[in-house]
């Protein structure tokens, strides 16, 4: 330690490295506080000194120069996280969180519901600014409309709302928190409540009438989705090497669905006349192809609204097939849950049904597509018996 007055000293380690260290005593106790590295790659010796003299004028007045640079610290950290915003810190919980996804559908999704449903009004704000009227401000209006988006919308903010908290990006409570907070704010829905607007069953025919007569890719993809009652994503990422075409079966890998399981759809002979169509243009290795990888959503989304005149979900068609089966045919209900790939709620019913129904589904994939390209006399309760579709007369 080499002494140049006033507190001033420059410390050379046994290894050859020097620091500016200003030494004083505060509450009884020796502290150095580094000042930095001498010149030529830190400060000359009156830059020194003016930090030393800096330190000084602090002592004089009672204050620990340690922790007045602690405090000034935490100050331009916080001056800093004022201007992280709403998108920033989602685009860190998702980096943060993308190895813990196995699902691809599930981070595209969490992407896309961000882009489309938060972005637009909590992007750009500073994510300490943002409170429960905010929060309000992206989710009510969705709640009104289709409350299961709403409530995953939510759950996601609230989500990025906690990551920025651990970062210390803002503080205090979550204003996007669902339990005492949000659940107050928000009507309750009713269990089984609609949460997707669906086309009516008994307006799908004449609906795939003017689909069929549409030739974009979009109207396509929204015919394949009605005839398999797949999701959206689940048809617009179908590639030709999940199609078996002689076999008609799609074969959907666990990374693509929601359950994390491999999902086997049975064509339809109008699903598997769709597959052709596309295979005539094929441009790439998905079957829906847009300019650059698969097709985006919001051209179907579109289609499918202009011609059935009303504010229809691509989602709610699978809606529009369940209330069918479960209102014109006698297929048992399990078959069209399994249809729709839902989970098996029951853990002992999931543990005892080991197959996948595939036979019966073929059955009822293809008398839903015959009910699709029905006419209207020909719209009556459809039943089963034994290997054969029954179409009774209303």
């Amino acid at each position: 330690m080499h002494a140049d007055g006033g507190g001033l000293y420059l410390r050379i380690a046994p290894g050859g490295s020097k620091q500016w260290v200003f030494r004083y005593t505060a509450n009884g106790r020796l502290r150095d506080m580094g000042l930095g590295a001498p010149a030529p790659v830190g400060y000359t010796l009156a830059q020194a000194r003016d930090k030393a003299r800096e330190a000084r004028l602090l002592r004089l007045e009672g204050i620990d120069p340690i922790e007045h640079r602690h405090s000034e610290r935490g100050a331009k950290a916080a001056e800093s996280a004022k201007a992280m915003t709403f998108r920033q810190c989602a685009e860190g919980y998702i980096k943060d969180n993308d190895s813990s996804w196995s699902n691809a559908t599930h981070r595209q999704q969490w992407a896309s519901s961000l882009a489309r449903h938060v972005y637009p009004v909590l992007g750009n704000l500073p994510v300490a600014l943002i409170d429960t009227p905010l929060v309000l401000k992206v989710v009510k209006p969705l709640w009104d409309r289709t409350p299961e988006t709403a409530s995953r919308v939510r759950g996601r903010i609230e989500n990025v709302l906690g990551w920025a908290t651990v970062h210390r990006y803002r503080g205090g409570d979550n204003p996007a928190r669902w339990n005492g907070l949000l659940e107050h704010a928000l009507p309750k829905v009713e269990k089984g409540a609609e949460h997707f607007a669906a086309l009516p069953y008994d307006k799908v025919a004449d609906f795939m009438v003017k689909l069929r007569a549409d030739t974009s890719i979009g109207a396509r993809a929204i015919e394949f989705i009605v005839l398999t009652a797949c999701r959206l994503n689940e048809a617009l990422r179908a590639t030709w090497d999940e199609i078996d075409l002689s076999n008609r079966v799609w074969t959907l890998p666990a990374t693509r669905m929601k359950s994390g399981r491999e999902h086997r759809v049975p064509l339809s002979s109008a699903a598997v006349a769709v597959l052709e169509s596309m295979r005539g243009i094929r441009q790439s290795d998905y079957v829906f192809p847009g300019r650059r990888g698969p097709l985006h959503g919001n051209p179907p989304c579109r289609t499918a609204k202009r011609l059935a005149g009303s504010d229809i979900t691509i989602h709610g068609f699978r809606s529009t097939f369940r209330d069918w089966s479960a209102e014109r045919t006698n297929f048992p209900r399990e078959v069209a849950e399994m249809a729709l790939a839902h989970a098996i709620p029951s853990a002992v019913e999931a543990a005892y049904r080991r197959g996948d129904l595939f036979e019966k589904r073929r059955r009822l994939m293809d008398a839903w597509a015959d009910y699709c390209g029905s006419r209207p006399a020909e719209r009556g309760k459809l039943t089963h018996a034994g290997d054969k579709v029954v179409a009774l007369r209303k």
